[in-house]
């Protein structure tokens, strides 16, 4: 049996510059050595080393565009493990500063490539009450129905190597929210049906009033309170 390197993996998040450009990097888009080194208040040089370790422990890759080097999470797993890291890392005496310091972030946001926050936790309740999910030995298994099209997504007939419909525990809520191929599927139908737009903050969302009136119409939810004013 092989056993896992927690340890690289460990010593890569150690360091408070280098979590900070995991985090800039949940977004899901990819930066310039000098935006992340900025993101994290350090030098360039500095950063350069960071993402070499970052690089070196799977969590990140580096891609030449032109004359620039762009820096990504590895995938959509790391973006994942790193998610459920932050959901357990505070202790409970630390959960309400946590979510006091994630401020609008934790309201409506983004994890890498689908909703997160007190929004996304209630559509995938309100998708659970309805009986379009059910969850499954841990896992998320969508049932056909006619709501799926009206959210953006096209179930596949049949199921892949990887979960359609992955649960992710929000880190800010401690409940779980929709992930995989089918949170992308809905965040990208949100953002193009103008349902959601993009936060000052990299990861932050604002829900728009068309946005609250189709989530209420489709799933039944009340949504006044995220509502950008």
């Amino acid at each position: 049996m092989i056993t896992p390197r927690f340890d690289i993996l460990g010593q890569a998040i150690s360091d408070a510059s280098r979590t900070q450009m995991l985090c800039e990097l949940m977004e899901g888009r990819a930066y310039t050595n000098k935006e992340l080194a900025a993101a994290a208040g350090v030098t360039p040089q500095t950063a350069s080393a960071h993402l070499r370790l970052l690089q070196d422990a799977g969590l990140v890759v580096a891609e030449k565009r032109g004359r620039c080097v762009y820096h990504r999470l590895a995938g959509p797993e790391v973006a994942h493990a790193l998610e459920q890291l932050a959901a357990i890392a505070p202790a409970d005496s630390l959960h309400r500063a946590q979510r006091r310091k994630a401020g609008d972030l934790a309201q409506v946001r983004s994890c890498y490539d689908h909703l997160a926050g007190p929004l996304a936790v209630a559509m995938t309740r309100a998708l659970l009450d309805r009986g379009m999910l059910r969850e499954e030995y841990g896992a998320f298994r969508a049932v056909p129905a006619g709501e799926w099209l009206k959210l953006g997504v096209v179930l596949p007939e049949k199921p892949g190597r990887q979960p359609f419909a992955r649960p992710c525990l929000d880190w800010t809520e401690r409940k779980l929210h929709v992930a995989g191929p089918m949170g992308r599927l809905i965040l990208d139908h949100a953002l193009d049906s103008g349902w959601v737009k993009r936060h000052r903050h990299k990861r932050g969302l604002v829900l728009t009033a068309p946005g609250a009136r189709a989530l209420e119409q489709i799933l039944g939810l009340s949504c006044g309170g995220l509502v950008a004013a």
